[in-house]
């Protein structure tokens, strides 16, 4: 496990019974981003990536 996997693993663990929709999650990145503004890169790339999930690869 990688150091940064520490906080995926207490999400899944205290969270990972629970559903929420995108549009609560988006809220709370806008949330974080407003706290954190130095992650703002990060989350936009997360954000980004979670949104294109299901598109084709263009290679």
């Amino acid at each position: 496990m990688y150091y940064t996997d520490r906080g995926i693993e207490e999400l899944e663990r205290r969270r990972g019974e629970e559903e929420v929709s995108f549009a609560w999650l988006a809220e709370q990145l806008r949330t974080f981003t407003d706290v954190n503004p130095e992650f703002e890169t990060p989350i936009d790339r997360l954000a980004t990536w979670l949104a294109r999930l299901d598109d084709e690869d263009e290679e």
